[in-house]
This record gives C-alpha cells, structure tokens and sequence, in this order.
C-alpha cells in the first residue's frame, strides 16, 4: 500500500487526500459570488477556459463561511464531471506513505465524521483522511436541507 497522498490544512485540521482525487492545486485569485447559494458556495471562478465551481470546505465544517482574505488555495477536483475548487487553508506536502491507511482511532469531531475515512500517518502526525467527492455530496445534502 504504497500510495501517493497530498497533505493539507483544512478549517485547522490536518487532512490527507488521495492525489488520485486531486487534478491540481491553485491559488485562487478572482471567486465570483452567486447570489442564494449556502454559505458553502463561495463561488465561481475560471481555470484554464473553465469554470469552478468554489466550496468553502470550513463552512461545511463550522457552518460559518471563510473570511474573503483567507481564500487563497484549492485543490482542482472533477467529480461527476463537474469541476470544483475546495478551498484549504494551506498545503504542506505530497508524498508516499509506505503504511497506507490506519483505521480511525478515537475520538473524532462529530463535524468530520461525515467525511473521514481512516488516518493516514505522516511525520509522525495522524492526518484524517478524506475525500474530496465526500465534500461535494455532504455540501448537496446541506443544501437541500
């Protein structure tokens, strides 16, 4: 189980993500707002002819959208054929994890359960792993609630 992962900071918690899911990251520079959206819904946005559209993962989390300063990077995912950007707080690495995934141990926050799988240890710190299209359904059922 040699795979390779991308390690990043979500609304302050360290997460992994199969680099499989992850088409690119980017630094987002204009998120155009739609109007009657959830406050997970920051936006549109353009990437190479093609439009994003942007979620603000926190606010799926915390239920409070993200300050307009901090919205500077998102992993590029296409999921069900649609593009998104899922806003992170920050990236700090890609690499192999000889290991793989640990089942999940403990106690979680109830806000991430939805969307953990297992762990994933990296530098000797458990990283939740999660997947990007868990965000995407989770986001449709917070919307249609």
């Amino acid at each position: 189980m040699d795979r390779l992962f991308l390690f990043a900071t979500l609304a302050g918690t360290r997460i992994a993500v199969e680099t499989s899911e992850v088409e690119a990251v980017v630094r987002l520079n204009d998120v155009s707002p739609v109007p009657g959206m959830g406050a997970h819904i920051a936006g549109l946005s353009a990437l190479r002819s093609r439009v994003l559209t942007i979620i603000d993962v926190a606010a799926l989390i915390h239920g409070v959208a993200s300050p307009r300063v901090e919205r500077g990077l998102a992993i590029i995912a296409d999921i069900s054929g649609h593009s998104y950007g899922l806003m992170v707080d920050g990236v700090t690495d890609i690499c192999r994890v000889p290991e793989g995934e640990l089942p999940l141990r403990g106690q979680i926050d109830p806000a991430w359960t939805p969307y953990a799988r297992a762990i994933v240890e990296h530098e000797g710190h458990p990283w939740l792993l999660v997947s990007l299209a868990a965000f995407i359904e989770g986001g449709a059922l917070a919307q249609a609630a």
